[in-house]
Protein backbone atom coordinates (compact mmCIF):
# COMPACT_ATOMS: atom_id res chain seq x y z
CA UNK A 1 0.00 0.00 0.00
CA UNK A 2 1.45 3.37 -1.02
CA UNK A 3 2.37 5.91 1.66
CA UNK A 4 -0.62 8.03 2.59
CA UNK A 5 -3.19 5.73 1.00
CA UNK A 6 -6.17 4.43 2.95
CA UNK A 7 -7.21 0.80 3.51
CA UNK A 8 -10.18 -0.48 1.53
CA UNK A 9 -12.21 -0.99 4.72
CA UNK A 10 -11.00 1.75 7.10
CA UNK A 11 -11.41 1.46 10.87
CA UNK A 12 -13.49 4.02 12.72
CA UNK A 13 -11.33 7.02 13.62
CA UNK A 14 -11.98 9.39 16.53
CA UNK A 15 -12.77 13.02 15.76
CA UNK A 16 -10.55 15.85 17.00
CA UNK A 17 -12.34 19.11 17.78
CA UNK A 18 -10.98 22.67 17.78
CA UNK A 19 -12.74 25.96 18.39
CA UNK A 20 -10.90 27.97 15.75
CA UNK A 21 -8.00 27.85 13.32
CA UNK A 22 -4.91 28.48 15.42
CA UNK A 23 -1.87 27.16 17.22
CA UNK A 24 -3.67 24.19 18.85
CA UNK A 25 -4.87 22.93 15.47
CA UNK A 26 -1.48 23.36 13.86
CA UNK A 27 0.31 21.56 16.70
CA UNK A 28 -2.12 18.64 16.55
CA UNK A 29 -1.71 18.34 12.79
CA UNK A 30 2.08 18.37 13.05
CA UNK A 31 1.88 15.65 15.70
CA UNK A 32 -0.27 13.56 13.33
CA UNK A 33 2.53 13.78 10.72
CA UNK A 34 0.18 13.52 7.72
CA UNK A 35 1.42 12.66 4.25
CA UNK A 36 -1.36 14.78 2.75
CA UNK A 37 -4.23 16.85 4.19
CA UNK A 38 -7.63 17.40 2.58
CA UNK A 39 -9.31 20.64 3.60
CA UNK A 40 -13.10 21.09 3.40
CA UNK A 41 -14.81 24.44 3.94
CA UNK A 42 -18.51 25.42 3.82
CA UNK A 43 -19.82 27.81 1.18
CA UNK A 44 -19.56 30.84 3.44
CA UNK A 45 -15.80 30.40 3.85
CA UNK A 46 -14.84 29.48 0.27
CA UNK A 47 -13.48 32.97 -0.37
CA UNK A 48 -10.74 32.40 2.23
CA UNK A 49 -10.13 28.72 1.47
CA UNK A 50 -7.00 29.18 -0.62
CA UNK A 51 -5.30 31.42 1.93
CA UNK A 52 -6.13 28.90 4.64
CA UNK A 53 -4.76 26.02 2.59
CA UNK A 54 -1.51 27.94 2.10
CA UNK A 55 -1.30 28.61 5.83
CA UNK A 56 -1.86 24.95 6.66
CA UNK A 57 0.90 23.93 4.24
CA UNK A 58 3.28 26.39 5.88
CA UNK A 59 2.39 25.47 9.48
CA UNK A 60 2.13 21.70 9.06
CA UNK A 61 4.73 21.05 6.37
CA UNK A 62 2.52 18.70 4.36
CA UNK A 63 0.70 18.97 1.01
CA UNK A 64 -2.86 20.30 1.32
CA UNK A 65 -5.63 19.71 -1.23
CA UNK A 66 -9.01 21.45 -1.26
CA UNK A 67 -12.32 19.58 -1.52
CA UNK A 68 -14.13 21.82 -3.98
CA UNK A 69 -17.65 20.40 -4.06
CA UNK A 70 -20.44 21.92 -2.01
CA UNK A 71 -20.43 20.85 1.63
CA UNK A 72 -23.78 20.27 3.35
CA UNK A 73 -22.64 19.51 6.88
CA UNK A 74 -20.69 17.23 9.18
CA UNK A 75 -22.36 14.22 7.52
CA UNK A 76 -20.72 15.23 4.26
CA UNK A 77 -16.97 15.01 4.89
CA UNK A 78 -14.59 14.14 2.02
CA UNK A 79 -14.86 10.50 0.97
CA UNK A 80 -11.95 8.19 0.20
CA UNK A 81 -12.73 8.48 -3.51
CA UNK A 82 -12.59 12.29 -3.42
CA UNK A 83 -9.21 12.44 -1.71
CA UNK A 84 -7.64 8.96 -2.02
CA UNK A 85 -4.13 10.05 -1.00
CA UNK A 86 -5.11 12.24 1.95
CA UNK A 87 -4.64 10.53 5.30
CA UNK A 88 -5.97 13.45 7.42
CA UNK A 89 -8.97 15.74 6.88
CA UNK A 90 -9.62 19.23 8.24
CA UNK A 91 -13.32 20.15 8.22
CA UNK A 92 -14.30 23.76 8.94
CA UNK A 93 -17.56 25.08 10.34
CA UNK A 94 -19.06 21.86 11.70
CA UNK A 95 -19.07 19.76 14.84
CA UNK A 96 -18.58 16.01 14.51
CA UNK A 97 -21.66 13.78 14.49
CA UNK A 98 -20.88 11.26 17.26
CA UNK A 99 -22.53 8.23 15.63
CA UNK A 100 -21.07 8.72 12.13
CA UNK A 101 -17.84 6.74 11.50
CA UNK A 102 -14.98 8.64 9.90
CA UNK A 103 -12.90 7.29 7.02
CA UNK A 104 -9.69 8.97 8.20
CA UNK A 105 -8.48 11.02 11.21
CA UNK A 106 -10.58 14.18 10.98
CA UNK A 107 -9.99 17.53 12.64
CA UNK A 108 -13.24 19.48 13.05
CA UNK A 109 -12.79 23.23 13.43
CA UNK A 110 -16.12 24.55 14.72
CA UNK A 111 -15.31 28.22 14.03
CA UNK A 112 -16.74 29.33 17.37
CA UNK A 113 -17.88 32.96 17.25
CA UNK A 114 -17.63 34.78 20.60
CA UNK A 115 -19.23 37.99 19.29
CA UNK A 116 -22.64 39.07 20.53
CA UNK A 117 -23.48 40.97 23.71
CA UNK A 118 -25.81 38.82 25.85
CA UNK A 119 -27.21 41.83 27.75
CA UNK A 120 -28.12 43.62 24.51
CA UNK A 121 -29.57 40.45 23.01
CA UNK A 122 -31.70 39.88 26.12
CA UNK A 123 -32.90 43.49 25.97
CA UNK A 124 -34.00 43.00 22.36
CA UNK A 125 -35.96 39.89 23.35
CA UNK A 126 -37.52 41.59 26.36
CA UNK A 127 -38.76 44.44 24.16
CA UNK A 128 -40.46 41.99 21.78
CA UNK A 129 -43.61 39.90 22.10
CA UNK A 130 -41.70 36.61 22.31
CA UNK A 131 -43.08 34.29 25.04
CA UNK A 132 -41.22 34.07 28.35
CA UNK A 133 -40.91 30.26 28.50
CA UNK A 134 -38.34 29.62 25.81
CA UNK A 135 -36.50 26.63 24.41
CA UNK A 136 -33.00 27.60 23.30
CA UNK A 137 -31.35 26.17 20.17
CA UNK A 138 -28.08 27.42 18.69
CA UNK A 139 -25.83 26.79 15.72
CA UNK A 140 -22.51 25.30 16.74
CA UNK A 141 -20.68 28.56 16.01
CA UNK A 142 -22.62 30.38 18.74
CA UNK A 143 -22.80 27.72 21.46
CA UNK A 144 -20.29 29.67 23.56
CA UNK A 145 -23.05 32.27 24.14
CA UNK A 146 -25.28 29.73 25.87
CA UNK A 147 -24.39 30.30 29.54
CA UNK A 148 -24.12 34.11 29.34
CA UNK A 149 -27.27 34.53 27.27
CA UNK A 150 -29.25 32.23 29.56
CA UNK A 151 -28.14 34.26 32.59
CA UNK A 152 -29.09 37.53 30.88
CA UNK A 153 -32.51 36.15 29.97
CA UNK A 154 -33.06 34.81 33.49
CA UNK A 155 -32.39 38.30 34.83
CA UNK A 156 -35.18 39.65 32.63
CA UNK A 157 -37.75 37.10 33.76
CA UNK A 158 -37.40 34.48 31.03
CA UNK A 159 -37.47 30.77 31.73
CA UNK A 160 -35.00 29.05 29.44
CA UNK A 161 -34.91 25.32 28.68
CA UNK A 162 -32.27 23.42 26.74
CA UNK A 163 -32.40 19.77 25.70
CA UNK A 164 -29.58 17.28 25.30
CA UNK A 165 -30.88 15.51 22.20
CA UNK A 166 -29.92 12.09 20.93
CA UNK A 167 -26.69 10.39 19.87
CA UNK A 168 -26.39 12.38 16.64
CA UNK A 169 -25.79 15.66 18.48
CA UNK A 170 -22.42 16.54 19.98
CA UNK A 171 -23.77 19.24 22.31
CA UNK A 172 -26.85 20.20 24.29
CA UNK A 173 -29.03 22.83 22.57
CA UNK A 174 -27.27 22.16 19.26
CA UNK A 175 -29.04 22.56 15.93
CA UNK A 176 -28.38 20.02 13.19
CA UNK A 177 -30.19 20.26 9.87
CA UNK A 178 -31.49 16.69 10.08
CA UNK A 179 -31.93 16.44 13.85
CA UNK A 180 -33.58 18.82 16.32
CA UNK A 181 -34.01 16.34 19.16
CA UNK A 182 -32.44 18.84 21.57
CA UNK A 183 -35.56 20.95 20.98
CA UNK A 184 -37.98 18.04 20.91
CA UNK A 185 -36.73 17.00 24.37
CA UNK A 186 -38.08 20.21 25.95
CA UNK A 187 -40.96 21.08 23.59
CA UNK A 188 -43.65 20.26 26.18
CA UNK A 189 -42.08 22.65 28.69
CA UNK A 190 -41.89 25.78 26.54
CA UNK A 191 -44.18 28.19 24.69
CA UNK A 192 -41.76 28.97 21.86
CA UNK A 193 -38.23 28.32 20.62
CA UNK A 194 -35.45 30.80 20.10
CA UNK A 195 -32.81 29.90 17.52
CA UNK A 196 -29.55 31.81 17.92
CA UNK A 197 -27.51 31.96 14.74
CA UNK A 198 -27.52 33.33 11.21
CA UNK A 199 -29.56 32.41 8.15
CA UNK A 200 -32.90 30.65 7.66
CA UNK A 201 -31.75 27.05 7.28
CA UNK A 202 -31.97 26.02 10.92
CA UNK A 203 -35.08 28.03 11.87
CA UNK A 204 -36.97 26.38 9.01
CA UNK A 205 -35.85 22.90 10.03
CA UNK A 206 -36.72 23.62 13.64
CA UNK A 207 -40.18 24.83 12.61
CA UNK A 208 -40.83 21.54 10.82
CA UNK A 209 -39.63 19.54 13.83
CA UNK A 210 -41.52 21.21 16.73
CA UNK A 211 -45.10 22.38 17.01
CA UNK A 212 -44.15 25.67 18.67
CA UNK A 213 -43.45 29.17 17.31
CA UNK A 214 -39.83 29.53 16.19
CA UNK A 215 -38.12 32.91 16.50
CA UNK A 216 -34.62 33.53 15.11
CA UNK A 217 -32.06 35.88 16.66
CA UNK A 218 -28.94 36.94 14.77
CA UNK A 219 -26.43 37.49 17.58
CA UNK A 220 -23.98 39.40 15.40
CA UNK A 221 -26.46 42.05 14.24
CA UNK A 222 -28.87 41.76 17.20
CA UNK A 223 -31.84 41.30 14.86
CA UNK A 224 -34.87 39.28 15.94
CA UNK A 225 -37.00 37.76 13.17
CA UNK A 226 -40.74 37.22 13.54
CA UNK A 227 -41.91 33.62 14.04
CA UNK A 228 -41.95 31.28 11.05
CA UNK A 229 -45.39 30.34 9.77
CA UNK A 230 -45.21 26.63 10.55
CA UNK A 231 -48.79 26.02 9.49
CA UNK A 232 -48.02 27.20 5.96
CA UNK A 233 -44.90 25.01 5.77
CA UNK A 234 -46.79 21.93 6.91
CA UNK A 235 -49.76 22.62 4.66
CA UNK A 236 -47.52 22.68 1.57
CA UNK A 237 -46.03 19.35 2.53
CA UNK A 238 -49.45 17.83 3.20
CA UNK A 239 -50.61 18.94 -0.25
CA UNK A 240 -47.53 17.30 -1.73
CA UNK A 241 -48.38 14.07 0.07
CA UNK A 242 -51.99 14.21 -1.11
CA UNK A 243 -50.86 14.71 -4.71
CA UNK A 244 -49.09 11.32 -4.84
CA UNK A 245 -51.44 9.08 -2.88
CA UNK A 246 -52.33 7.25 -6.11
CA UNK A 247 -48.72 6.99 -7.34
CA UNK A 248 -47.93 3.41 -8.38
CA UNK A 249 -44.22 3.53 -9.27
CA UNK A 250 -41.81 4.87 -6.65
CA UNK A 251 -38.08 5.49 -6.59
CA UNK A 252 -36.45 5.16 -3.17
CA UNK A 253 -33.36 7.37 -2.99
CA UNK A 254 -30.41 6.00 -1.01
CA UNK A 255 -27.21 7.96 -0.33
CA UNK A 256 -23.85 6.22 -0.25
CA UNK A 257 -22.37 8.90 2.04
CA UNK A 258 -21.44 7.41 5.41
CA UNK A 259 -23.27 10.17 7.26
CA UNK A 260 -26.48 9.90 5.23
CA UNK A 261 -26.79 6.22 4.37
CA UNK A 262 -30.06 4.64 5.55
CA UNK A 263 -30.11 1.53 3.43
CA UNK A 264 -32.04 -0.44 6.05
CA UNK A 265 -34.72 2.26 6.11
CA UNK A 266 -34.91 2.15 2.31
CA UNK A 267 -35.43 -1.61 2.31
CA UNK A 268 -38.17 -1.31 4.93
CA UNK A 269 -39.93 1.36 2.85
CA UNK A 270 -39.66 -0.80 -0.25
CA UNK A 271 -41.35 -3.62 1.67
CA UNK A 272 -44.15 -1.29 2.81
CA UNK A 273 -44.69 -0.06 -0.75
CA UNK A 274 -44.97 -3.59 -2.12
CA UNK A 275 -47.35 -4.53 0.68
CA UNK A 276 -49.66 -1.82 -0.68
CA UNK A 277 -49.36 -3.07 -4.26
CA UNK A 278 -46.92 -0.37 -5.36
CA UNK A 279 -43.69 -0.78 -7.30
CA UNK A 280 -40.57 0.57 -5.62
CA UNK A 281 -36.96 0.56 -6.82
CA UNK A 282 -33.89 1.62 -4.85
CA UNK A 283 -31.76 4.30 -6.54
CA UNK A 284 -28.22 4.82 -5.23
CA UNK A 285 -26.34 8.12 -5.41
CA UNK A 286 -23.52 9.98 -3.72
CA UNK A 287 -24.50 13.56 -4.53
CA UNK A 288 -28.05 13.92 -5.83
CA UNK A 289 -28.77 16.30 -8.68
CA UNK A 290 -32.31 16.93 -9.99
CA UNK A 291 -31.08 16.05 -13.47
CA UNK A 292 -30.31 12.52 -12.24
CA UNK A 293 -34.05 11.88 -11.92
CA UNK A 294 -35.14 13.25 -15.28
CA UNK A 295 -36.66 10.88 -17.84
CA UNK A 296 -37.34 8.03 -15.41
CA UNK A 297 -40.59 6.11 -15.66
CA UNK A 298 -41.49 6.74 -12.03
CA UNK A 299 -44.34 8.69 -10.46
CA UNK A 300 -42.66 9.98 -7.29
CA UNK A 301 -39.71 9.49 -4.97
CA UNK A 302 -39.03 8.97 -1.28
CA UNK A 303 -35.67 10.24 -0.08
CA UNK A 304 -33.84 8.44 2.72
CA UNK A 305 -30.80 10.75 2.70
CA UNK A 306 -30.83 14.22 4.24
CA UNK A 307 -34.48 15.21 4.87
CA UNK A 308 -33.75 18.76 3.74
CA UNK A 309 -33.46 17.54 0.14
CA UNK A 310 -37.23 17.03 0.03
CA UNK A 311 -38.20 19.92 2.31
CA UNK A 312 -35.93 22.63 0.90
CA UNK A 313 -35.11 21.53 -2.65
CA UNK A 314 -38.24 19.62 -3.65
CA UNK A 315 -39.42 22.21 -6.22
CA UNK A 316 -36.23 21.66 -8.25
CA UNK A 317 -36.99 17.98 -8.91
CA UNK A 318 -39.02 16.73 -11.89
CA UNK A 319 -41.35 14.61 -9.72
CA UNK A 320 -42.52 14.94 -6.10
CA UNK A 321 -39.97 13.93 -3.45
CA UNK A 322 -41.23 12.87 -0.02
CA UNK A 323 -39.52 12.13 3.28
CA UNK A 324 -40.00 8.63 4.81
CA UNK A 325 -42.76 9.76 7.23
CA UNK A 326 -44.51 11.55 4.36
CA UNK A 327 -44.27 8.40 2.27
CA UNK A 328 -46.05 6.44 5.02
CA UNK A 329 -48.68 9.19 5.06
CA UNK A 330 -49.14 8.74 1.30
CA UNK A 331 -49.60 5.00 1.83
CA UNK A 332 -52.17 5.67 4.54
CA UNK A 333 -50.08 4.14 7.31
CA UNK A 334 -49.63 7.47 9.10
CA UNK A 335 -52.15 10.32 9.45
CA UNK A 336 -51.42 13.76 7.99
CA UNK A 337 -51.70 15.21 11.50
CA UNK A 338 -49.58 15.58 13.51
CA UNK A 339 -46.90 16.29 10.92
CA UNK A 340 -43.73 14.28 11.55
CA UNK A 341 -40.31 15.68 10.73
CA UNK A 342 -37.91 13.10 9.29
CA UNK A 343 -35.47 13.14 12.20
CA UNK A 344 -32.21 11.46 11.28
CA UNK A 345 -31.06 9.55 14.38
Amino acid sequence: MATGSLPLVPPEFPARVFATVGTELFAALRAANPARVVLQVPAGLVRNAHDLAARLREEVGAPVVLATRACFGACDFPSRDEAPRADVAVVLGHAPIPNVPLVRPTFFVEMREPAGDPASLAATLAASSIPRRLGLVLSVQHLDLTARLTAALDARGFEVRMGRGDRRLAYAAQALGCNYTSAEAVARDVEAFLFVGTGRFHPLGLAFAVDRPVWALDPLQNILELPIDRAALVRRRQLQVASVRDARRWGILVSTFAGQNRHATALALQERARAHGREAELLLFDRLDPRDLEGRDLDAYVNTACPRIALDDGPYYPKPVLTPPEFLMALGELPLEPYRFDTYH
